[in-house]
């Protein structure tokens, strides 16, 4: 399917929280997490402490976090937040990034190289949108959403983290509710022709219907067998599959990686430059 890209490509942050692999079964939280306009050191030494320790954070806070089917608790937003921004800023300046990195404790330093080669990949794949207004608006609660995965995945056979991946990022979870600009609609961003064809009869914008449809087309595309080439027929860039692919091995791989990537923010990328930021 020749797709336009979401504009959550060009318009969310892709950041990363967390480190990869087995959780541990104990982490010792922080005091608290920094206010959310804390400035971020530029100095290796002092961000990557800051990087390390706010990974800590939110592994601890989200460890905390029992009921997910209500909001986002206050400690695990402004940790993510803080996650992200660092993510974002490494992100700009590579140069800092290598001397950030080895100071880094081993699982958090391969995290952030993947997720750095992720938001490299959006960012090479789209340009800052034209528009200057974005719709935005809450994701439907993360266990609702983790339950809509697992009922697409029994159907179809389309791995639960993969669809997950590609809620992210094409629409932050359904935050981000613009069209794109060639009329690309709904928390999976499907073409009013391809879902027609593949979305079951539901609502383009409902996240229940649009994630059945996503893994529908996805396995028509082989998606139960075959990740890469299903993800290349709903955005035909290898770009867009290698970073759809590094969060949804990440979100395989933790179980509580989904629970940071829902935590994000909205960061948006303006023709001007400018960065507005939205609460998750």
């Amino acid at each position: 399917m020749r797709r336009a890209t979401a504009v959550a490509l060009a318009a969310v942050a892709l950041g990363g929280c967390g480190s990869p692999g087995r959780v541990p079964a104990a982490v010792t939280a922080p005091p608290g997490p920094p206010a959310a306009g804390a400035p971020l050191p530029r100095e290796p030494a002092a961000l990557a402490t800051r990087l390390q320790t706010t990974s800590d954070g939110l592994r601890a806070a989200i460890a905390a976090w029992r009921d997910r089917s209500g909001p986002v608790p206050g400690d695990v937003t402004l940790w993510a937040l803080d996650q992200q921004r660092a993510m974002r800023l490494l992100s700009s300046r590579p140069r800092l990034a290598r001397a950030v990195e080895p100071r880094l404790h081993a699982p958090t330093r391969r995290f952030t190289r993947s997720v750095l080669a992720a938001m490299d990949d959006l960012r090479r794949l789209s340009p800052p949108p034209r528009r200057r207004r974005f719709r935005v608006g809450p994701a439907r609660p993360a266990g609702e959403l983790q339950g809509f995965y697992r009922t697409a995945q029994r159907r179809f056979g389309v791995g639960a983290h993969v669809l997950a991946a590609v809620n992210f990022v094409e629409s932050a979870f359904g935050k981000l509710r613009n069209d794109s600009v060639a009329g690309a609609q709904g928390p999976m961003q499907f073409l009013p022709a391809t879902w027609r064809a593949y979305g079951l009869g539901g609502d383009v914008h409902d996240p229940h219907d649009a994630i059945l449809g996503a893994a529908n087309y996805l396995a028509a595309n082989g998606g139960a067998h075959d990740e890469a080439r299903a993800l290349y027929h709903y955005n035909p860039s290898l770009l867009y599959v290698d970073a759809v692919r590094r969060y949804a091995r990440r979100i395989a791989r933790d179980r509580r990686a989904f629970y940071r990537y829902y935590a994000w923010s909205v960061f948006v990328r303006t023709p001007s430059g400018t960065t507005g930021v939205t609460g998750p």
